[in-house]
C-alpha cells in the first residue's frame, strides 16, 4: 500500500534526467523503456523493473486523458541508492483529481512504495517511488 506521496517536488527538485515527448499513447513505451533502463543502473532486481515499467505505464493512463491539445507528456526521474521516483505530467489547464478508485490507481497503490499527485500552475503530475528489494541496489 502506498504512503501519502512521494517528497520529490518537481518544481523545487531537479530532476537527475527528463524526457519530454508528445501526449500521445504512442510514446509511452519510450518512458517504460527509459525507466526500465534506469532501474537497472540502479541495479534493481527483474522483478522490481518490470513493476516500475507497470507502474509508468498506468501513471500515463491516469495523464494523458487531461492532455491539453499540443501538450508534452513529460517525465522526469529522481535517482536515489535504492530508490527511483518518476513524476509524468502534462499541461492540462482544466486537470481534476484522478479517480482513486480506477484500475490505473490500484494498480499504482500495489506495486509503488509511495504515490501522490499534484495539480498546478496548468500541469497534471502523477509521482511514484519504488524501493529496491535487492539489498545491493545502489548507484
Amino acid at each position: 500500500m502506498s504512503q501519502p506521496g512521494p517528497t520529490i517536488d518537481p518544481i523545487r527538485d531537479r530532476s537527475d534526467v527528463e524526457l519530454r515527448l508528445p501526449a500521445d499513447g504512442a510514446y509511452v513505451s519510450v518512458l517504460r523503456t527509459t525507466t526500465a533502463s534506469l532501474a537497472a543502473r540502479l541495479d534493481f532486481t527483474i522483478d522490481d523493473i518490470e513493476d516500475l515499467r507497470i507502474a509508468v505505464g498506468e501513471a500515463c493512463a491516469l495523464v494523458l486523458p487531461e492532455a491539453d491539445a499540443g501538450a508534452d507528456l513529460v517525465g522526469r526521474f529522481y535517482l536515489r541508492p535504492a530508490e527511483l521516483t518518476v513524476s509524468v505530467s502534462v499541461g492540462a489547464a482544466d486537470a481534476g483529481e484522478p479517480d482513486r478508485d480506477s484500475f490505473a490507481w490500484q494498480v499504482l497503490d500495489t506495486l509503488a512504495s509511495e504515490v501522490g499527485v499534484r495539480i498546478a500552475e496548468g500541469e497534471l503530475a502523477v509521482a511514484l517511488t519504488l524501493r529496491s528489494t535487492h539489498l545491493g541496489a545502489g548507484l
